[in-house]
Formats: structure tokens, sequence, C-alpha cells
């Protein structure tokens, strides 16, 4: 046979080509199909690690809510985690009952919403400052969102981290402390720890019963007065005044008037309002309970006097100092706070007091006196958290706990009582005492805007006027941009088995190509 003979017929070179097009074709259909596929995936798991990061944010927003932080701090906090996990787009919505946090990784693709009900109000700082330093970790890279996830799910599940009847030892220290600052003699301190001793188991049962606080302010408030007559128509001499007043201060430490403040301060008005009313409630249950024991004592002829503040000489200066520290050190402690900065809030609070009563001798308004002092404890209380690795919540809070107006709010009281023309000196009291608490809230919160810009160095006005931040950090990172085709979140990259299908075929095409001929 011919060479010529073996040449192909004349249609079947376009055949071939035809085929060699075809296959082509459906090679790139193939492609792409395996492209939509692998985007399909990243997406999902993008989206599957995006639910997981706004879960993690709104874990820790419920604890910071819960413990007292402001709204804006909780907001902050919150995009901070998000940003720092490569979530991008994030809206954050805070109120005082609900947390909601929305993400948009672009703009085509469907929104990840995460929502969070906060349904108790417990103090705990030992919590707060676990969360705080989780936050602090995850900022700097040091933990995933895994590894965060884990950590976060051991704080809120493992228990208090001290027993329920050192708590109760620790309110008993706080109202002693108190009635020493307040000048009471041995009996009137004993007698103000045993009623706080009392005011904590019942309110405690109370809690567990589920019944509102009001009705626990309440209780608390007239099981003080009622102990303080009983004990008073004994032949034993003791102040009635100064042990109600001191278990008013303890009912009014755990009242969150620095976080509604600063809520109202920031634009939270919602916010603001409930946790205004939150304060309202409780205070009125406190006027209630005491109210009560009062009218009771007098139906039956016990006396009730009215305590007037003061005048304090070298003397009793230390003694002042003395119970101002042992209260704040003594709610510290009973609102599981740090062991490590329990002598820095006493500190902070005898140094407070000084400057309180210093400045009311010299005739300045108590309001006046008052905020000068809160916004001392506001300038210290930033580096001291620092130093201690604390929140600045945790020392402003304990800090001020001396210079509550519980004075106020008995001496009101009694002069309501009486009736009469006492009616309108007993409003004047109760108006001084809303003043107080106004001063208190607003100073510490002047102070924490005074002392982080000399932190940060800043040189701007809206830099400086940005805080103050009572938890979390002061900067918040810029989201970081995921790689295509990659769903990290954090320093987590999760691959999915149609990736991982991909990588395997292409490093088996890869391969004939690489070897030597």
């Amino acid at each position: 046979m011919t060479p010529h003979d073996q040449t192909p017929p004349p249609d079947a070179a376009p055949e071939q080509a035809l085929e060699a097009t075809a296959e082509e074709a459906a090679r790139r259909a193939e492609h792409e199909r395996e492209q939509e596929r692998l985007e399909a995936a990243r997406r999902e798991a993008v989206m599957r690690e995006t639910a997981l990061g706004l879960d993690l944010c709104l874990r820790i927003g419920e604890v910071l809510l819960s413990s007292g932080a402001g709204a804006a701090d909780v907001s902050a906090t919150m995009q901070s985690v998000a940003a720092s996990l490569g979530i991008r787009n994030v809206d954050v919505d805070v109120t005082f009952t609900s947390l909601s946090m929305t993400a948009q990784e672009e703009l085509g693709d469907p929104p990840v919403v995460g929502n969070r009900q906060v349904s108790r109000r417990t103090i705990d700082y030992d919590q707060l400052t676990s969360v705080d330093h989780l936050v602090r970790a995850l900022l700097r890279e040091e933990v995933d969102l895994r590894q965060a996830r884990t950590e976060m799910g051991r704080i809120t599940s493992t228990g208090r981290s001290r027993p329920r009847w050192a708590v109760t030892i620790a309110w008993a220290v706080m109202c002693a402390g108190v009635g020493l600052q307040l000048g009471g003699k041995p009996l009137v301190i004993a007698l103000a720890a045993v009623s706080a001793v009392l005011i904590d188991r019942i309110q405690h049962r109370m809690a567990k019963r589920r019944l509102p606080s009001f009705y626990q302010q309440v209780a608390g408030g007239g099981v003080a007065t009622l102990l303080a007559l009983g004990v008073a128509a004994t032949p034993l001499q003791i102040n009635v005044s100064q042990v109600v007043t001191a278990n008013i201060i303890m009912l009014l430490a755990g009242v969150g008037f620095v976080g509604a403040l600063q809520d109202a301060l920031t634009g939270y008005y919602v916010t603001a309002s409930a946790r205004l009313m939150e304060a309202f409630l409780a205070t009125a249950g406190i006027i209630a309970g005491v109210s009560g024991g009062l009218s009771l004592g007098g139906a039956v002829g016990l006396p009730t006097p009215v305590l007037e503040p003061g005048t304090y000489n070298l003397q009793t200066v230390g003694m002042l100092v003395l119970g101002s520290a042992l209260a704040a050190a003594g709610f510290a402690y009973a609102s599981y706070a740090p062991l490590r900065v329990l002598p820095a809030v006493a500190g902070v609070a005898g140094a407070a007091i000084v400057i309180s009563r210093t400045l009311a001798e010299v005739d300045l308004a108590r309001a006046w006196s008052t905020a000068f002092a809160a916004t001392a404890v506001g300038l210290v209380a930033y580096h001291l958290a620092a130093r201690y690795r604390v929140p600045p919540l945790v020392v402003v809070v304990s800090g001020v706990v001396p210079m509550l107006p519980g004075l106020s709010i008995y001496r009101s009281l009694t002069l309501l009582s009486e009736g009469g023309s006492a009616i309108s000196e007993g409003l004047l009291a109760m108006v001084a005492a809303i003043s107080v608490a106004i001063s208190i809230a607003s100073g510490v919160i002047l102070g924490e805007y005074l002392a982080q810009p000399l932190a940060r160095e800043a040189s701007k006005l809206e830099h400086r006027l940005s805080g103050p931040r009572l938890v979390g950090p002061l900067k918040v990172p810029r989201p970081k941009r995921r790689k295509r085709g990659s769903t990290t979140t954090g320093s987590l990259r999760t691959v999915t088995p149609e990736q991982e299908a991909s990588d395997r075929r292409r490093r088996q095409r890869q391969r004939p190509s690489s070897s030597p001929s």
C-alpha cells in the first residue's frame, strides 16, 4: 500500500476539529460548574464562620451588659471583636433587654443576623474581668475563634469564684465600714453588720423564688429599719439612724446609676431610660421599706432621730478613711472582684471621701464636693485598672460606694414622716439625694474622659472626646479583609470537602508535567 493510501479522507479533519472544540467546551463548562460549587461552598463556609463569630460577640456583650457596662462600651467591644475576627459591615443594636448583630460580607450577599436576650442582672466582676481578658487576647490575635468560643463557654459555665457565705460576710463588713464612717459606736457597727447578713439572706431567698428586685429592696429596707427600732426599744443605747443609713447604702450599692448616666451621655437614650427606671424602682423599694418601718415605729411610740452630718477633725478623719475603705473593699469582694484589686479600691475610696468631706467643710455644696471627689475617682481608676488588669468599671463603682446618698435618703424619710412644716425640708433632702447620685455618676464619667486621652496621647479633639470606656479596649481595630477562596476568621481556616478534592485533582494534573522527559 502506498503512502498516499494512508492519508485520511478529506472530511476527517473538520470532524476532529469539531470533536476537539466540543471537548474543550465541555471541559470549560465542567470547570465553571466546579468553580461555582467551590464559590458556593466558600460562601456557605464564610456564613457559617460569620454566624459563629456573631454568636461569640453576642455572648460577650451579654456578660458586659448584665454586669452594668454602658451600652456604648458593649457596642464598641462587640464591634472590636467582630473586626478582629475579620467580620465586616457589622451593625450592632444594644437595648436593656436584648442584643442584636448583623453582618454582610459583600453587598449582594444575604446578611447574617444574630440575637440574644439579656435576662439576668447579677453583678459578677470576676466574670467581667475574665471576659475583658478574653477580648484583649482576641485583639492581640493570641486566640482564634474556636479557642475563644471554648474559653467563653468555660467562663459562663463555671460557678462563682467564692462561696456564698463569704459574700454574706463581705456585705456585713461593708455595712460595718459605713457605720464606722458615720461615727457609730461598736454596738452600732455590730448591729449594722447583723442587719446586712439578714438582708442578704432574705434577698437571696427571694431571688431564688424569682421575685422582682423591687420587692427585694422593700424587704431589705423594712428589715433594716425594724431591727434597728426593735433594738432601740431595749435598754441598749443605739443610734437607729446610723444603722438604717448603713443598710440603705448597702441597698443602693447595687443600683446602676453610673451605667444609666453613661448611656444618656453617649446617646443611648432608650437603654438609659430603661436603666433609670430600674434605678428608680430599686430606690423606691428602699424608700417604701424604710418608710414603712419608720411609720410602724412611730405608731408604737419609738423615737426616730434625724441624723445630721457632723464635723470632722484630725481625730475622726482616720475612722472616716478606715470606714470608707472597708465599705468599698467589702462591696468589691461581695461583687466577686479579683482579690488583687481590693487594696486599690480601698485606697481610692478613702481618698475620695477625704476630698469630699474637705470640700464640704469649706462650705462647698455637697453635690459639688461629691462631684469633684467622683471625678478624682474616675481619673485614677483607669490607670489603676490597667495596673491591676481589671476593667475600670470595677474600680469606679466600688470606689464611690461610701459617697452614696444613704444619709440624705434617711433624713428625707424621717422628715417626711414628721409631717407639717418638715415635709418641705424632707422633699429638699430627697432632691439633695438625687443630685448627689447624679454628681457621682457624672463625676466618674468626666474623670474617665480626662484620664483616657492622656493615656493614648490623642491629638485630635474628636479622638479625645470619643470615650470614655469603662469596659473593653480603647482602640477599635479595622476589619481584616479575607483572602478570596479562604474562609479565614481570625487565625482559623476552614477547608471544605470540595476544596480538598479540587486541590487533590490539581496536584494530580501538575505531577506529570513536572516530571523529567
